[in-house]
């Protein structure tokens, strides 16, 4: 009997993982240029696993500082439960921010068709 709480315990902890990989798919990097200067980087889709372990300090470590406050603030605000549920928005908003300041994706990128789908780009 005691075996079966540990197991349903196990379960409650990993659920937000295997709902978000379930309904949005793994996380899957995509590399993305920008139109101007060139510069190559890492964009992600799908359910973000790093911002589930890490919250707030994923934007602030990607460079998105103000963002990073933001979900610090936010996450003070709903003691924490926002933690389980931005790991399902964070990449998509991330790269929607990306891709309408000057980055795009690049289409020599074996994740590209992915991202494509991920993100909604239908031209």
């Amino acid at each position: 009997m005691e075996t079966f709480w540990i197991w349903i315990l196990v379960l409650i902890v990993l659920s937000p993982l295997i709902l978000g990989v379930l309904l949005i798919g793994m996380q899957k990097e995509i590399r993305i240029i920008h139109s101007v200067s060139g510069i190559a980087k890492s964009g992600y889709v799908g359910f973000s696993w790093t911002y589930l372990l890490f919250g707030w300090f994923v934007p602030v470590i990607r460079g998105e500082l103000g963002i990073g406050c933001l979900h610090l603030v936010i996450t003070f605000v709903s003691f924490g439960l926002s933690q389980l549920v931005f790991p399902f928005l964070y990449n998509r908003q991330y790269m929607n921010r990306m891709l309408t300041t000057g980055w795009a994706l690049d289409s020599n990128d074996p994740n590209y068709d992915i991202a494509r789908e991920k993100l909604n780009i239908v031209s």
